[in-house]
């Protein structure tokens, strides 16, 4: 049996993502925008929207309106710019204008889903948390870490299996693979460098 633990290591050292310490509702924010495009639409929308509305009072003040040009870079720009709007208002009513600091709260917050919380707890609050993306769900299955059919179910058997220190750079690491070698469609799989611990990599020679 593989060690597990020394598989993950591997991956964080291999495609190493600097963590980032930033405002939780700076990050909350921006990973909304991030949803469904790509990280230099993502940047230029947040740095857009920021440059405008400097707090949660301020977002909580506009109209999804006032927000449409600024974040039409990043896609979907009229459902993001609502769903920004009112997440803004909900963290000024609900919780005194700062974003919440657990799972639980987090998820009740509009447009926000598992993902969008563990990125907000670890970076914005520094939890141990596995930010469970498309990448991360497919590479997962792919070198065998897990046999699941949805994220969720990654998430939670990742937390069995990955020691603690690597919930939050296991993300980072594992988009950046997928990016560039472990791709959706026609991965590089003959010069991965974690094809000798791959389960699809096996399968595919036989």
């Amino acid at each position: 049996m593989r060690n597990v633990e020394q598989l993950i290591e591997k991956i964080v050292k291999l495609f190493p993502r600097e963590k980032f310490r930033a405002d939780p509702f700076r990050i909350l924010i921006c990973t909304i925008l991030s949803q469904r495009t790509r990280d230099e639409n993502t940047e230029k929308a947040c740095e857009k929207l920021f440059a405008r509305y400097g707090n949660v009072f301020e977002l909580a003040r506009a109209s999804a309106e006032d927000l449409h040009e600024l974040i039409r870079e990043s896609g979907m720009y009229r459902q993001k710019a609502e769903r920004i709007v009112r997440v803004a208002r909900l963290i000024v009513e609900r919780y005194g204008g700062k974003v919440p600091n657990t799972l639980e709260e987090l998820l009740k917050l509009p447009g926000v889903g598992r993902k969008t919380a563990n990125i907000v707890l670890y970076h914005g609050f520094d939890q141990p948390a596995i930010a469970v993306d498309t990448h991360v769900h497919r590479i997962s299955n792919r070198l065998g870490l897990v046999r699941t059919k949805k994220p969720e179910e990654t998430e939670e058997e990742l937390k069995k299996i990955v020691p603690e220190r690597f919930w939050g750079p296991l993300n980072g690491s594992m988009v950046e693979f997928g990016r560039t070698i472990c791709l959706p469609i026609k991965p590089k799989c003959e010069v991965c460098p974690l094809n000798s611990d791959c389960e699809y990599f096996f399968q595919k020679r036989r």
